[in-house]
């Protein structure tokens, strides 16, 4: 057994969350309760030091790990769009204090004693994408996104107001074997805790982890029923998609342990170097896949530092889509049906969301969290217990029934993230249809926050206008009955949605111009988007970057590409039949882009500039390749007097 003076204190982090002039988050993720010290530096200001003893929650999640969350009210306002440095000092077990550069210098850029964070006076500036898969085999959006900032540290005004992180930061249902074998070591040498478990093959969480089905077999840990058979398929599925990728589920996550671990291993290279995992037991053939895969995360480890250190400078906001759960997460009522009337499937689900409240939500609100937090603490206890069966389950019942996942932020434009999984229009014509992405009270909430808005940017995973190609075959599957075919999620294949979020656009008392932020397709894009016959039409901004390090199949993609804008033109009959027929959509064209592509399929980060009114005057894509991808306005729109 280790002990924990072979740990090293801080085990992740601080990542810098919820943060504004009188109000500082962080979290983190240690080995140990600390005793811990913030000192701020602003500028030419004099240094303050802030006892954290009262400023900080800390909740037990093993025998040494423990989750921070530092939470500070202000008594003097920090001043806006200057440099603050900061320095997170840790009381060691020896009585010493340790300063950030010392337990983490690679959190500082070149040239910096500290680092530091700038509090924006307005969104004017927002970092942004989704879909973050260790294993795809592309460089990390979020390393991209580091060497940008690095060349900003002169210019604290151009540093953006946020890190915006729009969905799948973790994939729990896509893992690759030498991750899963990570999380495994992870969980040992943390002693994270254990749980019973109900309706699979083995009893608990340690005999799942020794099972010889553990890694790429993991469909038959449950029991094989006939009743099992469509939970089977449909949940850990590995169901041809000819649209869009297929999900491989063979080694889904299913503790709340290995949830915690991946949260742990996806943002900190510390957690890498506590451990020395080696291959398991396994066939020829999945041998062979685990040595590709192994390369592909051994690349992606060696990017964290600067992954760390992005988020140690930026606050970031996050918000969960499906793989940060499961594939096709609340996809229709019938798969709603199947997945929550089996318990372990359930639970899988379930711990998915205590992580998610942990690691995600958290710190995106954390008055609103608090609750559910107490009861996740009071679940865990010392970290050092099996967990309670009945109780987890508690927990993880007041989650599915939690209906605050959404929430926003002060300022100019007003910024509003989404929940689109949780709260969904179920389908009236047939249980086997895709729900609508936000049902009519979540949508009517979100008119309410819209109101008396002069500009507002809206933050939904999936877009709310997408390729209108790819939803015609996702209706046309929908049509036949098997919309999980191809994720049919889009906020147009359910007719009360689509025509709800209509009438929102042309309220009279809702914003002009609206920005919305979107990612989940693995492709990036931009439209300009003009509401038809209106005296005061507002104007709306599809921007999506995805993926911070995903891609789509590039052949498919580009067939896709040149039959939407043939099939689609401006001067095709077909939009007459779609429901964005009251809309006038402008795309625009990637300037490095060839052949008149308009979707730029690439890993990268987005990156847009609003001016003070919430129009985005410069919207790009910072690729992987050290490029940026610029989306210049439509010239035909340029030609009609539009800005």
């Amino acid at each position: 057994m280790h002990g924990t003076d072979t740990l090293p204190d801080i085990l992740v982090g601080p990542l810098l969350r919820r943060i504004s002039t009188t109000r500082l988050v962080m979290w983190i993720v240690a080995t140990r309760p600390l005793t811990m010290t913030l000192v701020l530096r602003p500028g030419q200001h004099d240094a303050e030091s802030i006892g954290l003893a009262h400023h900080h929650q800390c909740v037990a999640i093993g025998k040494r790990a423990f989750i921070h969350l530092i939470d500070i009210e202000l008594d003097t306002p920090l001043p806006c769009d200057e440099r603050i440095e900061y320095d997170l000092q840790i009381e060691t077990m020896q009585g010493s204090v340790q300063s950030l550069p010392e337990w983490a210098p690679w959190l500082r850029y070149e040239g910096a004693d500290y680092p530091a964070f700038v509090i924006a006076s307005g969104h004017h500036r927002l970092m942004h994408g989704s879909c973050r898969k260790p294993h795809h085999d592309s460089p990390d959006g979020l390393v991209r996104a580091d060497s940008w900032l690095a060349d900003q540290q002169a210019a604290p005004t151009e540093w953006p107001a946020w890190l915006l992180m729009t969905g799948d930061q973790v994939y729990a249902d896509d893992v690759a074997g030498p991750m899963l074998r990570a999380v495994h070591a992870l969980i040992e040498r943390l002693g994270l805790v254990d749980e019973q478990l109900e309706g699979a093959t083995v009893d608990d969480s340690q005999a799942l982890y020794d099972s010889p089905d553990s890694y790429y077999c993991r469909a038959a840990l449950l029991p094989d029923f006939t009743s099992n058979a469509a939970l089977r398929e449909r949940f850990f599925g590995g169901v041809k998609k000819p649209v869009f990728t297929s999900a491989n589920a063979h080694n889904h996550l299913m503790t709340l342990a290995e949830m915690l671990a991946m949260y742990c291993l996806v943002w900190s290279p510390v957690a890498w170097q506590v451990i020395a995992p080696t291959p398991p037991a396994l066939d020829e053939k999945d041998a062979e896949l685990y040595r590709q895969e192994q390369k592909v995360i051994d690349t992606f480890v060696e990017g964290l530092p600067q992954c760390a250190r992005l988020m140690a400078h930026l606050p970031s906001l996050m918000i969960f889509d499906d793989h940060d759960v499961t594939d096709d997460w609340n996809l229709t009522a019938d798969w709603e049906q199947t997945a929550y009337g089996h318990p372990f499937s359930k639970r899988i689900i379930g711990n998915a969301l205590v992580a998610y409240s942990l690691c995600q939500a958290w710190g995106n609100d954390p008055d609103k969290l608090n609750p559910l937090i107490h009861h996740a603490a009071t679940l865990l206890g010392d970290g050092r217990e099996v967990l309670a069966r009945a109780e987890q389950d508690g927990l993880i019942e007041r989650l599915l029934r939690f209906q605050g996942w959404e929430f926003q932020i002060p300022g100019t434009p007003a910024l509003i993230v989404l929940d689109t999984r949780t709260r969904r229009w179920r389908s009236e014509r047939s249980p086997k249809r895709p729900s609508g992405l936000m049902d009519w009270e979540a949508l009517m909430e979100m008119q309410q926050a819209l109101m008396g808005a002069k500009s507002a940017v809206i933050i939904s995973p999936a877009p709310m206008f997408g390729v209108k190609l790819i939803e015609s075959i996702q209706k046309l599957f929908t049509a036949v009955g098997k919309p999980l075919v191809v994720d049919a999620e889009n906020w147009m294949a359910h007719r009360g949605a689509a025509n709800a979020l209509l009438q929102i656009w042309q309220h009279s008392k809702t914003p002009g111009n609206y920005v919305i932020l979107s990612g989940d397709v693995h492709y990036s894009f931009v439209y300009d988007i003009v509401v038809r016959h209106q005296r005061r039409a507002p104007h709306l901004w599809q921007i999506t970057s995805s993926g911070i390090k995903n891609t789509f199949p590039k052949n498919l993609l580009n067939t896709f590409d040149r039959l939407n804008r043939w099939m689609y033109a401006p001067w095709s009959p077909l939009n007459w039949f779609t429901k964005r027929r009251k809309l006038s959509v402008h795309p625009r064209d990637p300037d490095r882009a060839s052949a008149g592509e308009r979707l730029w399929n690439a890993s990268g980060i987005g990156l847009v500039t609003l001016d003070e009114k919430g129009y985005p005057t410069d919207i790009r894509q910072l690729d992987v390749n050290g490029s940026d991808v610029v989306f210049p306005p439509p010239e035909r729109l340029k030609q009609k007097g539009g800005r």
